[in-house]
This record gives structure tokens, C-alpha cells and sequence, in this order.
């Protein structure tokens, strides 16, 4: 990534694309619809009007290529976008030698739409600054960040940058991605001390937290279900009343009591998030002493969620 995510977001995306690349996919997962250019496009194009309005009027510290990016402007004055940019294509050349033309893919949309969007910006805005207040900057560079990469990710494609030397790594080394990421990411911000006051790097902590919180969500954002489980002495009346209430699938599991050792069929079943209210009325005016247990997924595949439901 151009900034930090979370540990368990960039492993699997950024394993999941080295995968892709070995086995010589062309299209790594990606379906490369107009709906998915426009999101790589929405996010792209977010990810530098946050840069532009929020992390360079606060002078945040940064991991990643934005932070490569921006110690060399703090330090030199040189354009953020032009050092991005030279960042983003060695990178990539470095991909492409070590990793295979099937992964810069991937990568080559936000190589270079990244820096051209905030060379855009930064001639169209000027000296635009939104607002000076360090923590709303923070915040909102956060979530811009954040919500921006989860849209990219989303596709399947990756923002390249900092992401390439770890899957380098991890290919050649089998070190594990989070732990390579971690590691530049710390030596980055490492490097930005001596360029910033020491409450703008604890703001740049406070904007990594942000933008890992972010990301999850964004990720998670139309994925999450609800995951049921029932015991009851009226399993057959809930498993009718589910099927044909609620349309949803039901498994039925043997269970025995603990205590009294009897035997009894717990139901099983995944719904989404709506449908619990509507589900919890059913138990409820079905058999009220029903215990049961509610956790929330995090993703589903199967038929009836990644694929239609199959008529019998």
C-alpha cells in the first residue's frame, strides 16, 4: 500500500495477488468491469485529495510510499506527487522483475493515476487549506485514507508502492508480509523524526490507528453476516418456520446437554444482519425458553449469499 493497513487486510490481499501472479492469472481475481474502473478510480482520486487537503497542511508523519514522499518534500521542497510518483515506478519495475507481469496489473492503474491526481490537485486547489486544527486533520486524514485504500482493495487491484517489497520478501525469503510491512513502516516513520515536531508524530500514530480502523470497515462493508445457532425441544417447528418465513438455509446438528446428557438437534443457519430481528420473533413466539447463540461473520460464500439459490 501507499499507507499503512491493517495486519490481517494487507496479508490477505497482498498474498492473495502473489498467489495470483505465480499462478500466471492474468486478471488476478479481478474482473476488470467499468464498475470496477470507477471504484479504482474513486478510490485513487480519493486517496490523493486526502493527501492534499489534510495530510500535508498538518505535516503528518507517514508510513509507506505517501510517507517516503513526504520526508523528501519536508526535507528538500521537492514536489510530493513527483517523488511519489519515481517511488511508485521503481516499485514497480521491481515488481515486474521479481514478481511477474501478471501482478503489475494490478498495480499500474494507481502507480500512476495517485501522483497525477495530486499533481491535479495541487495546481487546481493552490494554497486551498480546509482547515489548520492538527486533530481534525488527523481524523479526517484517516478515514480518507483508510476508506479510500478499502475501495481499491475491494477490486482486487493494489496501490502498489510499499506493498511490493514485502511480497518480494515473502516470495523469495517466505517472510511473512505483515511482519516486512511492519518493519519498513516503522523504519519510514522512523526517518520522519528529525522532520517533525514530537506531537506531529503522535498524531501520526493516531492517524495510522484511524486509517487501519477505517480500512476494516471499509472491507467489511457488505460482507458481514449473522451466523445463529438454536437449541430448542421444537427444532422442527424453527426449522420450518426458518425455511419458509425467512427463505434461509438450515443445518441441523446433533448436540447433547452437558449436565442431563440429552439429546437434542441444534439448528445452524447464516442470515443477514436485517434478518435478525425477524429470526428472534420467530424463536421467541415458537418456544420463548430457546437458548441462543448470535455472533457476527465476517464474510459468507455459499449459495444464497456469492451465489443464487438453488431451486429443488
Amino acid at each position: 500500500m501507499d499507507d499503512n493497513m491493517s495486519n490481517e487486510n494487507l496479508q490477505f490481499a497482498t498474498q492473495e495477488q502473489l498467489q495470483g501472479s505465480q499462478s500466471g492469472s492474468g486478471n488476478m481475481h479481478m474482473s476488470w468491469s467499468a464498475r470496477t474502473i470507477g471504484a479504482m478510480l474513486l478510490g485513487n482520486i480519493l486517496y490523493a485529495l486526502t493527501v492534499k487537503l489534510f495530510l500535508l497542511p498538518a505535516n503528518l508523519a507517514s508510513g509507506g510510499a505517501t510517507g517516503i514522499a513526504l520526508a523528501a518534500h519536508y526535507a528538500t521542497g521537492l514536489s510530493v506527487s513527483g517523488i511519489l510518483l519515481l517511488v511508485n515506478v521503481s516499485m514497480l519495475v521491481v515488481g515486474f522483475f521479481a514478481l511477474g507481469k501478471s501482478f503489475v496489473v494490478t498495480t499500474l492503474l494507481s502507480t500512476f493515476l495517485i501522483p497525477a491526481a495530486l499533481e491535479v490537485f495541487d495546481k487546481g486547489l493552490g494554497d486551498f487549506v480546509l482547515t489548520r486544527d492538527i486533530l481534525l486533520c488527523t481524523l479526517f486524514a484517516g478515514l480518507g485514507v483508510g476508506i479510500s485504500l478499502g475501495i481499491v482493495i475491494r477490486t482486487g487491484a493494489s496501490t502498489g508502492g510499499m506493498d511490493i517489497p514485502p511480497l518480494v520478501l515473502y516470495k523469495y525469503f517466505r517472510i511473512p508480509v505483515s511482519v516486512s510491512l511492519y518493519a519498513f513502516d516503522v523504519l519510514i516513520l522512523l526517518l520522519q523524526v528529525p522532520l517533525h515536531p514530537a506531537e506531529n508524530i503522535l498524531y501520526g500514530i493516531l492517524f495510522v490507528m484511524v486509517s487501519a480502523i477505517a480500512l476494516d470497515k471499509t472491507m467489511m462493508i457488505g460482507t458481514t453476516q449473522t451466523e445463529v445457532k438454536i437449541i430448542s425441544s421444537k427444532s422442527a417447528e424453527l426449522r420450518d418456520a426458518i425455511l419458509k418465513q425467512l427463505d434461509r438455509g438450515v443445518t441441523l446438528l446433533d448436540a447433547e446437554g452437558g449436565y442431563l446428557h440429552d439429546k437434542r438437534q441444534m439448528i445452524f443457519s447464516v442470515i443477514s444482519n436485517r434478518e435478525l430481528f425477524r429470526l428472534e420473533k420467530i424463536v421467541h413466539g415458537i418456544d420463548p425458553a430457546s437458548f441462543m447463540v448470535i455472533t457476527r461473520v465476517s464474510e459468507v460464500k455459499g449459495r444464497g449469499f456469492t451465489m443464487d439459490k438453488q431451486v429443488l
